[in-house]
């Protein structure tokens, strides 16, 4: 086996859309590719500093939508562009932004999953960026993308992960088996 010594090389990774609004009532997103479930009902962000690092600062809540095939080449821009630097990078993405009823922070409607979030902890916050251990306070999907079980089905979601060894991303595929089942067949 090849060796490469230590990277960021977690697979998968999500491509994640932040959703904050800044001390005006703008809406911004960032992309974010660092993150995981921290336990049942929460995530955990790692967070440079950025804009949406300010409005977090300011808020306290935010949305998490799974960007897609469909949203990647928008999903990408807001990675790569700071509100900072552009005040108008939202309106670029052509999405169709809507206030969340459950935390203050934006939808972006165009993707097929998103979660209201609430931030409970930072950890090790420095002027470069903190982790967000946040509660997951409601979830949405949009009906197109649920099964017949009437759950969010990932496969009809196109969802897409962040490469980072060739810095590029891939669409996840099919369902290959069955969680707490298959392995069964070991016994």
């Amino acid at each position: 086996m090849k060796s490469f010594g230590p990277k960021a090389w977690m697979l998968p990774q999500p491509v994640l859309i932040i959703g904050t609004y800044d001390e005006n009532g703008k809406p911004n997103a960032m992309n974010a590719a660092w993150a995981g479930q921290w336990d049942n009902h929460e995530i955990m962000i790692s967070m440079g500093n950025h804009k949406s690092t300010q409005n977090l600062n300011l808020k306290g809540e935010f949305t998490v939508a799974f960007a897609t095939a469909e949203t990647m080449e928008a999903a990408d821009f807001v990675g790569i562009v700071s509100q900072k630097n552009d005040p108008d990078k939202m309106e670029k993405t052509h999405w169709t932004i809507q206030k969340s009823e459950n935390v203050d922070a934006p939808i972006f409607t165009d993707f097929p999953m998103t979660l209201e979030c609430r931030i409970k902890e930072k950890l090790d916050e420095s002027e470069t960026g903190y982790y967000i251990i946040a509660e997951i306070v409601n979830i949405l999907c949009d009906e197109k993308y649920l099964g017949e079980d009437e759950k969010p089905d990932l496969e009809k979601m196109n969802l897409i992960t962040f490469d980072p060894v060739h810095l590029g991303y891939v669409q996840l595929g099919k369902r290959v088996g069955n969680a707490f089942k298959d392995g069964k067949n070991l016994k």
